[in-house]
């Protein structure tokens, strides 16, 4: 077929849909009902004689017809989100939607501030933020970028390191009182220890526990960081928690800084595709900055 048969509006739904991996949720989004939203999938498929999507448990996902597809659908929204922008005299004003998959820690205890502040700087801009106990597939368009700990070793992506950060070993002023004193490292073998389940660990640097001695208590754990900080705040054992997020719980204290500490680092991850896409990367470069700032305020109060 002709490509100036393509209609932007077919694009947009699909854009929608291959984020949302959902017609419902896409519907949503576009305020439009979920049989009207598989209409302009189908008549999309139709015009480019290709299958765009398939039906899994988790929703719908991209083809390999898709994933080709995907990069230019968003170059487009990205030309006429700019266009919108330059005859509203509003060229610097990020706008449009934007997904980010990241770890629940950070993305409980990190992006959310600096999340909202961008939104604050660019009205007409949509974050969202996909909390996941796994690696983010960017691949299949389950977010824009990703921020993980570890940089991914294949694929057709960019990493960027963004800053480092650090862990201690904490616990609740409450259990801090009502148990054993805790002044070596080896006194942690006598307290209830609070980690990730291990064959649910996604990532290696994760795995925290291991550094922390062997032979430790383990007894409350789950595959959620915020789970696991819910416990520690409410007295329920020891955990190894991200400086960051100690701000937020008053009732958390580090203990054993001088023996155990750990650093990890962050990258935002990118498809190889998106850095042709201005916005996306005017998006990125703000981003990281405001982590970087935010981290080091977070620590600097611990």
């Amino acid at each position: 077929m002709s490509v100036s048969k393509l209609r932007w509006d077919d694009l947009k739904v699909f854009l929608q849909v291959a984020r949302f991996n959902s017609l419902s949720s896409a519907g949503r989004a576009l305020k439009m009902d979920p049989a009207t939203v598989g209409r302009r999938v189908q008549r999309l498929e139709q015009d480019l004689s290709a299958r765009l999507f398939t039906k899994s448990p988790q929703g719908y996902d991209l083809t390999d017809a898709g994933l080709r597809l995907m990069p230019h659908a968003s170059m487009m929204e990205q030309s006429l989100l700019a266009a919108e922008s330059e005859v509203k005299g509003q060229s610097n004003v990020l706008t449009g939607t934007i997904r980010i998959g990241a770890p629940d820690g950070s993305a409980n205890y990190l992006l959310p501030q600096v999340c909202a502040e961008i939104v604050d700087e660019n009205p007409g801009l949509e974050v969202q933020i996909v909390a996941l106990p796994r690696v983010v597939n960017l691949s299949k368009r389950e977010a824009d970028m990703a921020l993980t700990v570890s940089p991914p070793q294949a694929g057709r992506l960019t990493v960027q390191r963004i800053t480092d950060y650090h862990l201690h070993l904490a616990a609740s002023e409450t259990y801090l009182r009502t148990h054993a004193p805790i002044t070596k490292l080896s006194d942690l073998k006598n307290h209830r220890m609070i980690g990730y389940i291990n064959d649910l660990i996604f990532d290696k640097e994760l795995d925290y526990l291991e550094a922390a001695g062997k032979d430790l208590n383990v007894e409350l754990t789950s595959n959620s960081f915020s789970v696991q900080l819910n416990w520690a705040q409410r007295g329920a054992g020891v955990c190894i928690v991200h400086d960051f997020a100690i701000p937020t719980f008053p009732e958390l204290r580090k203990i054993l800084t001088d023996q155990f500490s750990l650093k990890r680092s962050f990258y935002l991850i990118r498809h190889k595709d998106d850095q042709r896409v201005e916005r996306l990367n005017r998006f990125a470069e703000l981003f990281a900055k405001k982590i970087r700032l935010e981290v080091q305020r977070l620590e600097a109060l611990t």
